[in-house]
């Protein structure tokens, strides 16, 4: 089966959209460009499951390479049969095509190699067929004590007969079928046991100081945890299989073992499983473990971060952002409505100097000066005392100010950031992240898209994860949610641009420097002239790159350049002039224009891109971030000591992992909502239920006050 039938087959899609899909990758577009602008070619494929075609395609493609250096791997060495390169063309999983090497890698010296060179070789046939014999098998070994196995230490039919069964041993060990079936048998009855190095010693671990449990149902947070203690030093990990019945098992592929031989044959099996593939199927079986529980936590990681990225932009605000701190003060930025810098210092209504009504002045001189309508808290060190001074403040100056409490996950990352110093190379790390704060609020993702993935601190385990595929997959993530909301190319920074369909971060440096030296661009067709952005970049790009206010009302919209004529053909068939698209676009024009497939064969164009234009043409440049849940603010604070079992509160989502989700409820701490208390049905995953920034509401179910646990439900009643 080719590469195109198996993906088509794998992913249940048409064979002519893979082909069509796995073309237009393998020209240079990216992923968003065919998501959004060759639909009719994919079948409509959304950004989603394109990035899960392209990852089995570049599987399939490695698996493809690995078959051919495996067959001239064997070839080589004279030992290719017809029926070996059958099974490994046949081979769907790189794991088979290994299997199948196993038994002619290069490997080096052991102890059944080394009886092979003694000529050891035929007498371990004869114990594999069970040559019947007239004497012992002690009596045929000695036939094979010849000079050369003597100098090489078979110099006795006892030493002999052990290097003979050192032979067996490996070839039982190596043989593909058996390690394929005794793979499986490990993966469905190994248990997964854990002990404690130090039991008297405190540690986060302590659950599993004596703890076991079935590799096949062990939940991959839990994975995750016994690594992250067994790596720590803290925990003895180990995966226990019956050997008894393993060896039983192995040993009942020759089920007709008897003659001199067959007690021979049996010990071979037996320390074939024991020495050789026991060890190598546990850390095979830890390995899957971890490799599974990483990629479902990477998964998980994604989709809090695309939460993230999605959160509603708080626009008109004009904010007073302050950074909590306790000795050296709490950092004031100042910003408008775009994130302007308008004014920064420092207040101290925390401890030491707890100079509360200095502070109160202060906020009331900037929010009077500023026409400041939004107060914004960093989440960190010294949140809680910063929160109380505010809230009193509203409650007796201010009562039509608002604030929220904004997660600081990052933002050190970022202020102290070369990019940081770029960008406000006048400024301290202080006011940086004080900025940061406000802007997160103003525009989530302009904001957090200056911060590595990584640090943004919605995942579970982040730090114990492959970084490599991490960074890939988040990567991803950002790119597909910069390029559905579209990115302004006359105030984006180059941090934003970079992750633009098609723009490397050198090109994204370029479209700045060329704004910077010929002014704001009037026309998409001007970012032909910015360095490194060739026809391809354009291509890739142009969409996601919105000009308001230019010379074309369409390059304001996602119309692609490329089908401009389609969209002014449409626009005249609804009798409306293209300047209406800047005064908030054309609500009725569906109607206007009847049948969009019939339009669509008149104008030469597919259905599907004729629906995206006249949508757009109704609403242009919307901003698909407006449907998510508006942000939370509050007026009062509450203390963990406020929340009573059975309290109604209203939160936002900031984190979900395997075993639930984590919400703010305004008290500094997040409340657990166990997976179970998600809602009154079975819940298979959190995400089935909630996602990050999602705004909902919740019972407090129990305070441990002493631990600062707090834990929710979803479930009223329950």
């Amino acid at each position: 089966m080719d590469i195109i039938s198996a993906l088509a087959e794998e992913l249940g899609l048409k064979p002519a959209a893979v082909e069509a899909a796995v073309s237009l990758i393998d020209e240079g577009n990216t992923i968003p460009f065919i998501a959004r602008y060759r639909k009719e070619a994919t079948g409509g494929m959304d950004d989603v499951a394109l990035r899960t075609l392209d990852d089995r395609l570049t599987y399939l493609r490695n698996l493809e390479q690995r078959k051919e250096d495996v067959i001239t791997l064997i070839s080589v060495q004279g030992k290719l049969t017809p029926e070996l390169e059958a099974e490994i063309r046949a081979a769907t999983q790189l794991q088979r095509v290994e299997d199948l090497y196993k038994p002619y890698r290069k490997k080096r010296q052991t102890r059944a190699q080394k009886a092979r060179e003694a000529g050891l070789e035929p007498l371990a046939n004869m114990i594999i067929m069970q040559v019947k014999t007239k004497g012992s098998a002690l009596d045929e070994a000695a036939r094979f004590v010849t000079p050369e196995a003597a100098q090489a230490g078979f110099d006795s039919a006892e030493k002999a007969l052990a290097g003979a069964s050192d032979i067996v041993a490996e070839v039982v060990a190596e043989d593909a079928e058996n390690v394929a079936d005794l793979r499986s048998f490990t993966e469905g009855m190994g248990e997964v046991v854990s002990v404690a190095t130090d039991a008297d010693e405190k540690t986060p671990y302590e659950p599993y100081y004596a703890y076991e449990e079935p590799a096949r149902k062990i939940p991959n947070h839990r994975v995750l945890a016994i690594d992250r203690g067994e790596r720590e030093g803290k925990l003895r990990v180990r995966v226990e299989v019956d050997t008894e019945a393993a060896i039983a098992r192995l040993g009942a592929r020759w089920p007709r073992r008897q003659g001199v031989f067959a007690p021979v044959l049996d010990a071979a099996i037996a320390d074939g499983y024991k020495r050789l593939m026991a060890p190598s199927l546990e850390r095979e079986l830890r390995a899957k473990l971890t490799v599974r529980a990483q990629t479902d936590a990477i998964k998980v990681f994604a989709k809090n971060l695309e939460g993230l990225l999605s959160a509603r932009p708080v626009r008109g605000a004009r904010i007073i952002a302050l950074d909590p701190g306790y000795r050296t003060g709490c950092k004031v930025a100042v910003l408008d409505e775009t994130g302007k810098l308008l004014d920064h210092g420092v207040v101290y209504p925390t401890p030491p100097r707890r100079d509360v009504a200095g502070t109160r002045r202060e906020l009331a001189r900037l929010i009077a000066r500023y026409r400041i309508n939004t107060i914004v808290i960093g989440n960190g060190t010294a949140s809680r005392e910063t929160e109380e001074v505010v809230s009193d403040f509203i409650a007796a100056e201010a009562p039509e100010l608002r604030y929220t409490i904004v997660n600081e996950a990052g933002a050190s990352v970022y202020s102290a950031s070369q990019l940081a110093s770029e960008e406000y190379p006048d400024l301290d790390v202080t006011t940086r992240g004080a900025m940061s704060l406000g802007r997160r609020l103003q525009d989530p993702l302009a904001e957090l898209v200056k911060i590595p993935p990584q640090s943004i601190g919605v995942g579970q385990y982040q730090h114990d994860l492959d970084q490599t595929g991490l960074a890939r997959t988040l990567g991803h993530v950002v790119e597909d949610v910069v390029n559905r909301v579209g990115v302004d190319v006359n105030t984006a920074s180059a941090s934003l641009l970079g992750y633009v369909s098609g723009i490397t971060p050198t090109v994204a440096k370029n479209i700045v420097a060329y704004r910077e030296e010929h002014g704001a661009f009037t026309d998409r067709r001007q970012l032909k002239d910015v360095p490194k952005l060739g026809p391809k970049a354009f291509q890739n790009a142009a969409g996601f790159l919105r000009i308001a206010g230019g010379a074309n009302p369409l390059d304001a919209t996602s119309v692609h350049p490329e089908s401009y004529a389609i969209a002014r053909e449409v626009l005249k068939r609804a009798g409306v002039a293209p300047a209406e698209l800047t005064r908030g676009g054309i609500p009725d024009i569906a109607r206007r224009v009847g049948s969009v497939a019939s339009l669509a064969g008149e104008l030469g164009c597919g259905v599907l891109t004729l629906i995206d234009i006249v949508s757009e043409l109704e609403k242009p440049g919307r901003d698909p971030r407006d449907d998510a849940p508006e942000v939370v603010f509050s007026k009062a604070a509450l203390s963990i000591e406020d929340l009573q079992p059975g309290m109604e509160l209203t939160g936002t989502v900031r984190n979900v992992v395997d075993f639930g989700a984590f919400v703010d409820v305004g008290v500094h701490q997040d409340g657990l909502v166990h997976i179970s208390k998600l809602a009154k049905r079975f819940v298979k995953h959190p995400s089935d239920v909630v996602a990050v920034g999602d705004t909902v509401k919740v019972w407090v179910e129990k305070v441990d006050r002493e631990r600062g646990k707090i834990s929710l439900t979803m479930v009223q009643g329950k």
